[in-house]
């Protein structure tokens, strides 16, 4: 069994994956509550709620699976805030050392890459190479809060990074504007929120695209248009119209996530397509990226709510599915955290 611990960033992780089985067990502890007051995550503070969760963390996970069964530890090394980072990796270290077993480095954003697939082999665990392969080549679309990024997985189970953004993230961007609308944190799902109710051609914001042919985003324009057309407002207005201010600069955000989907899609011969991170959440998102699957009529996966955010399960299971795909960083007690590793070379 594979142990994984995730500390890159405001989520203390742990979890437990059965090559036989799947995840046989997952414990987090949020800090969400803590750093709402200071709107977005303060990093001292993050890295002192690791180092106060860890420990109950793994008391119920060895409660749940004796110490002896674990045969290997997997550790997100990487990107993430520095200080987190070391508090996984320095635990993660500590018990290698004690159980005797081998530590590897995990990249936090290609266990989003994979995450998608975590159902398909709780499904079929017996089977699931099989069936993994039968979706390869693969097209996979990484929204999050610091992260947006197209990218392709081969048959060899290797990660192209084919675009990303030049700016902001989408994520990022939903948060900013939330923060201009005085939404609360985070703001990704308060925008959701509000969009459901509001009218999305209420307010014509620039589609967040780079080139046409490119595939590339750009998210910071975005967020001046919504400040510009704030500032035209009385406080009033916004607070009468802000369901469809919300609606509108979230179709924007999601025109440009659909539109660089479909042409990657239009490019290359995929036979699935999947959308993980945090922003996989919304519903609407959802709903567009599945549509242009089944246009094209290929599978469309995504991560389940459980493995969107950070959590220890995509660790686990990417420790196991790229075993012998070459992206995995180096294992034992030279192992060293990396704050800005990339998903892949594009």
């Amino acid at each position: 069994m594979i142990l994984a611990l995730e500390s890159s960033c405001d989520e203390t992780a742990v979890a437990v994956f059965d090559p036989a089985r799947g995840l046989t067990g997952e414990w987090i502890h949020s800090q969400i509550a803590l750093h709402e007051a200071y709107g977005g995550v303060v990093p001292d503070l993050a890295s002192r709620e690791h180092l106060a969760h860890f420990g109950p963390l793994l008391e119920r996970a060895l409660g749940a699976v004796p110490a002896e069964k674990i045969s290997r530890i997997a550790v997100t090394n990487g990107p993430g805030l520095a200080a987190c980072l070391a508090m996984g990796l320095s635990t993660a270290k500590s018990l290698g050392l004690a159980w005797g077993v081998p530590v590897v480095g995990v990249n936090h954003l290609r266990a989003h890459a994979f995450s998608p697939f975590i159902a398909l082999h709780a499904g079929q665990p017996a089977a699931f190479d099989a069936a993994f392969a039968k979706l390869l080549p693969h097209l996979g679309l990484l929204v999050s809060g610091g992260n947006t990024a197209l990218f392709s997985i081969d048959e060899s189970r290797r990660i192209r990074l084919l675009a990303s953004t030049m700016d902001d993230a989408a994520g990022e961007a939903l948060d900013k504007g939330a923060k201009l609308l005085g939404l609360g944190y985070p703001g990704g799902p308060q925008v959701e929120k509000l969009a459901a109710q509001g009218n999305a051609a209420a307010y014509a914001f620039p589609k967040a695209v780079a080139q046409r042919s490119s595939l590339e985003f750009s998210f910071s324009g975005l967020k001046t248009s919504l400040r510009y057309q704030l500032e035209k407002m009385t406080p009033a207005e916004i607070a009468a119209r802000k369901a469809d201010l919300c609606a509108s600069y979230q179709a924007a955000v999601f025109n440009a996530l659909v539109r660089k989907a479909a042409l990657a899609l239009e490019r290359g011969g995929y036979r699935s397509f999947g959308l993980s991170g945090g922003v996989a959440n919304n519903r609407t998102l959802q709903a567009e990226l599945a549509n242009i699957a089944q246009a094209r009529n290929i599978p469309f996966l995504r991560a389940q709510p459980q493995h969107t955010g950070d959590n220890a399960g995509m660790i686990a299971f990417a420790a196991w599915a790229e075993r012998e795909a070459g992206g995995l960083s180096a294992t034992g007690l030279d192992l060293a955290i990396a704050p800005s590793l990339p998903l892949a070379l594009g």
